[in-house]
């Protein structure tokens, strides 16, 4: 009892477990072999026509003659005379040994064979058949049915997303398991935080749950509880799964990561199987870290009416979810982080304290965040000594981590379509051009008449954006087609944590100087102004409806967070008092825009004319026109003196939207 004990608890070598259905193949194989070799009785023995088959015949050795339409014939040999033709080998023979001859001419074996009966040689029977092959024979019976296995098969897989699923080899009976990546914790390309650059923020809110999986006791000896769940919220591109990826990598716990979308699938009831599977797997490798990206796919709010077909299964998905979430206690050791950038339209059943209790925003980085953004982004990238980080940064507002990325990518690619050795300032900045106002179209024909209108609408942006207080300080205005734009102009806007109603009207007028300037100057409007327009329309609906910057309606917010909601917060007179207001607001920031632009009639008119020679113009060519800008912003401040005018560039803002012909 006790070696059986000891041999069952030794460590069992890992070796790879043979597939039961090759070996159901091998014995079925195996079996119709020896089925067919054994019809005979025993091994088969192949002789000459002349002299051996004459001499067995001519003897009395054959008991019975088996002619076959391929030339050959069996003569099975009479028990008696056995020892004769096998010799030692007799005893070893079925009860129906048999020899295998091939002749030549049926007529002259008939004829023999005949006089061999009239002689009295040979007693036995003669028969005919017809020889069999029975491998296609068999092979021809079950081919439909082979090929019906294999269609049934292939469809089962495809329904069930293949054989790739995490805890089972795809098919129909495999469909409800989780289709959860697991990255262990001894993974080759662990992320841990230096991966994870800026979001200082969010990266010490999650080091609370690195230091509860390496260190649970620290905080249960004190009856502390770590949240079950944590919710990273924040834009697109800002890195939420890079940091959830970071926490696994830092904690050396297994790490399961799976999209929100993973749960849905064309069969009711398979969402909320998958839920359940995975938190058998995450607990049995607990500790352990669930990552839902994208959870807003499953964790929408539940509506209120009754639903049918694919909503009732996210609810039902949503449901299960809910209800594992509360079925581990807080110390089991699986926490789960999810991320959106939608956490408006969670159901609050999701976001309760229990479940996802703590929210960590994961916002657009700052000036600083973006240097070390791009010195993470950099190391693979071969840089010259041109290249200025903190100019990067400060020209790259508003970005992603993953906008950045794709920036370094880009001016790598420029690099190398021209032949470089290194990636230099000039490919970065080019890069910064390219992403945001796209690709130069220098090819694109236009008119003398539709290129001077083109000039006229960005040198009245250019004119504005210079007198206005708060308007984003000027960097570059060109009338080279761009991407869907037929006109650009690049700013440099200050990173506001608040924006005062002053700098919303600036910003309204700046953007309304190409209208404004093409009907002073031109004496007709055109087309090129409807994205300047859709964002002034948008703007001052915002200011009017949420903001409560309105005159004659202070202080007033009908934004409505209740997607479920099918009507407007306000009356009908409420709604037409708005667009008044809207109409009043835009109409006068237009005035205002035409009398700034009236003033300073010569030196628009001198810019639109170096626009028109030379297609391109920079700051120091309006400063050398106006002079220097009498309101000096921080952002201006920033820019070195030592920049070359053709390598400034900065976010762009759309002046000329694409034509109505185009």
């Amino acid at each position: 009892m006790n070696e059986n004990k000891n041999n069952n608890n030794a460590p069992k070598a890992n070796m790879p477990r043979p597939k039961l259905n090759w070996i159901y193949i091998i014995i079925v194989v195996a079996l119709l072999t020896l089925w067919f070799n054994q019809e005979g009785g025993g091994n088969v023995k192949t002789v000459n026509y002349d002299p051996q088959f004459k001499e067995y015949i001519s003897k009395g050795y054959a008991s019975k003659v088996v002619i076959y339409d391929d030339g050959t014939l069996e003569m099975f040999v009479n028990p008696s005379y056995v020892k004769e033709i096998y010799g030692a080998e007799a005893a070893k023979q079925g009860p129906m040994p048999y020899i295998t001859v091939r002749f030549g001419s049926l007529e002259s074996l008939e004829d023999y064979l005949a006089k061999e009966k009239a002689d009295g040689h040979f007693k036995g029977a003669i028969e005919y058949e017809e020889r069999r092959d029975y491998f296609w024979s068999i092979f021809g019976s079950l081919a439909p049915m082979i090929f019906l296995v294999v269609i049934w098969i292939f469809l089962m897989r495809r329904m069930s997303g293949g054989s790739g699923m995490m805890g089972g080899g795809g098919g129909i009976f495999n469909v409800g398991k989780s289709k959860a990546r697991l990255v262990d914790k001894d993974h080759a390309n662990r992320i841990t935080f230096k991966d994870v650059a800026g979001q200082a923020e969010a990266k010490q809110e999650v080091q609370e749950i690195v230091e509860f999986l390496k260190e649970p006791q620290k905080y249960t000896e004190l009856g502390g509880k770590i949240p079950k769940g944590a919710l990273l919220v924040g834009p697109p591109g800002t890195g939420k799964t890079l940091l959830a990826k970071a926490v696994a990598g830092e904690a050396e716990v297994p790490f399961f990561s799976l999209s929100g979308s993973d749960f849905v699938e064309m069969f009711v009831g398979v969402g909320a199987s998958r839920v359940r599977d995975l938190f058998r797997q995450a607990k049995e490798k607990s500790p352990c870290i669930i990552f839902i990206d994208e959870i807003d796919a499953v964790g929408r709010a539940r509506s209120h009416g009754a639903t049918t077909g694919g909503n009732d299964e996210r609810e039902s998905t949503l449901n299960q979810l809910l209800t594992e979430m509360d079925g581990f206690g807080t110390n089991s050791g699986v926490i789960i982080l999810a991320a959106t950038n939608r956490a408006d339209i969670l159901d609050k059943a999701l976001l309760r304290a229990g479940r996802f209790d703590r929210q960590i925003h994961v916002d657009l980085p700052d000036l600083n965040e973006r240097k070390e953004v791009f010195a993470v982004h950099l190391r693979p990238v071969k840089t010259d000594e041109t290249v200025d980080i903190d100019l990067l940064a400060r020209q790259t507002p508003g970005f992603s981590g993953a906008d950045i990325a794709n920036v370094c990518n880009e001016a790598a690619l420029i690099a190398a379509r021209h032949n470089k050795q290194a990636v230099g300032k000039q490919d970065f900045l080019d890069a910064v051009d390219r992403i945001i106002g796209g690709l130069e179209k220098k090819t694109k024909i236009m008119t003398t008449e539709e290129k001077r209108t083109i000039a006229m609408h960005e040198a009245g942006h250019a004119t504005l954006s210079w007198f206005l207080e708060h308007a984003n300080p000027l960097i570059k205005v060109t009338i080279v087609p761009r991407g869907r734009a037929l006109g650009a102009a690049w700013y440099l806007p200050e990173e506001r944590q608040i924006t005062t109603k002053e700098q919303m009207l600036d910003e309204m007028c700046a953007t309304l100087g190409g209208r404004a300037a093409e009907e002073l100057f031109m004496g007709k409007i055109s087309t090129g102004a409807m994205n300047d327009l859709e964002r002034v329309t948008k703007q001052s609906y915002g200011m009017v409806a949420y903001a409560g910057m309105s005159d004659r309606l202070p202080n007033l917010c009908y934004y409505n967070n209740n997607e479920y909601s099918f009507q407007r917060p306000y009356s009908e007179s409420t709604a037409q008092l708005i667009d008044e207001e809207v109409k009043r607001m835009i109409a006068a920031q237009y005035d205002r825009a035409k009398e700034l632009l009236q003033l300073h009639k010569e030196g628009h008119h001198q810019l639109a004319e170096l626009l028109m020679t030379r297609e391109v113009i920079f700051a120091e060519d309006v400063e050398r026109i106006f002079g220097k800008r009498p309101w000096a912003s921080r952002s201006e401040e920033i820019l070195s003196a030592e920049e070359r005018p053709d390598e400034k560039a900065e976010k762009v803002e759309e002046g000329d939207s694409e034509s109505v012909e185009n």
